[in-house]
Parts: C-alpha cells; sequence; structure tokens
C-alpha cells in the first residue's frame, strides 16, 4: 500500500539510488536487490522518510547501512567480476587502453572492504564531506579520513600505478 508520495519519490530517486548502490557492491544485479529491500523498508517507514529534512539522504543512509550490514549474505555469493566497460570520457588516444585502465581501477574497488569502498563512493561519486560520511556510517570525520586513507593506499599499492585519466569517469556507472 503505497502513497502517492511514495510513488513520486520513488519515480524521482529510483535510478539515482540504483547507480549509487551500483558504484557500492560492484555489481548490478545485486545492487538491485539492496535498493529493492530498502526500497521496501522506506515504504514500511514512509512518514518517517517523509519527514525528514533530505528524503534522498536519509534512504542514502538506510541503503549504505543496509550494504554494509549485509556481509554474512553476501560473502557467499560475493564473486569479484569486472563492471563491464564503462564509457571512455577521453575521445583521444587509443579506446582499449582506456578499457583496460578502467577495468583495473574497477577489480581494485571490488576487492576493497566494504568500509574503505563506502567511503571512497560516498566521497567521488556522492561529493560528501569527511563530515556527512561520519553521518551516514555512524563513525567519526577521523576514522573516515583513515578509511579513506586506508583504500587510496590499497588502490597505489598495484605494481601498475591507478591510472588518472579514469579517475572520474570511473564512478559514472551506467
Amino acid at each position: 500500500m503505497s502513497t502517492p508520495a511514495f510513488d513520486a519519490f520513488a519515480a524521482r530517486e529510483l535510478d539515482r539510488l540504483l547507480r549509487y548502490a551500483t558504484a557500492l557492491t560492484g555489481d548490478r544485479e545485486l545492487a538491485r536487490d539492496l535498493v529493492q529491500d530498502v526500497m521496501v523498508k522506506v515504504i514500511q517507514c514512509w512518514p518517517l522518510v517523509e519527514a525528514a529534512e533530505n528524503q534522498h539522504a536519509y534512504v542514502r543512509k538506510m541503503l549504505t547501512r543496509a550494504y554494509l550490514s549485509w556481509r554474512r549474505r553476501w560473502a557467499v555469493r560475493n564473486i569479484m567480476l569486472p563492471f563491464g566497460d564503462l564509457p571512455d570520457s577521453e575521445p583521444a588516444g587509443d579506446h582499449a587502453d582506456g578499457v583496460v585502465d578502467r577495468d583495473a581501477v574497477s577489480q581494485r574497488l571490488v576487492a576493497l572492504p566494504r568500509q574503505q569502498r563506502s567511503v571512497l563512493v560516498l566521497r567521488y561519486y556522492e561529493s560528501l564531506t569527511d563530515a556527512e560520511i561520519a553521518a551516514v556510517l555512524g563513525c567519526s570525520a577521523v576514522t573516515v579520513r583513515g578509511y579513506a586513507a586506508r583504500a587510496l593506499a590499497s588502490l597505489r599499492l598495484d605494481h601498475n600505478p591507478v591510472p588518472t585519466s579514469v579517475s572520474a569517469t570511473i564512478w559514472e556507472i551506467p
């Protein structure tokens, strides 16, 4: 039993939430499952969400927390696969190099622990500040900076450095 307000919210935000969940999980089908589960919770507590000052932020926080709490369930079926071919933002140069670079970055992102990946997605995909990320994750800004530092250090550990040409486009999930 949905309300017109919920229907309008879902129509307006569903694609955005799916893109965010895809960036978090690295798997579009898993992201759909996550968004579906969270939207069921949203409709169950719709009066709280509707009363929120920023409904998108409220649901994004629910989505992030659901993602972080699914460890046991996902551990069984979480197979690391690349995102696939992401669109190339630079028309010049060899297209294959851009695909290879993005694939390498995608695989390294998927390999990060959930907290670290969440921080990077919230920082670079959602453009949130450390304080805003801390509010979403329920931790301090210092902890957020620690997660970010460890995540970025992990991405740099590979013998092949992270390509700078894809740093902005990696978050453009189709």
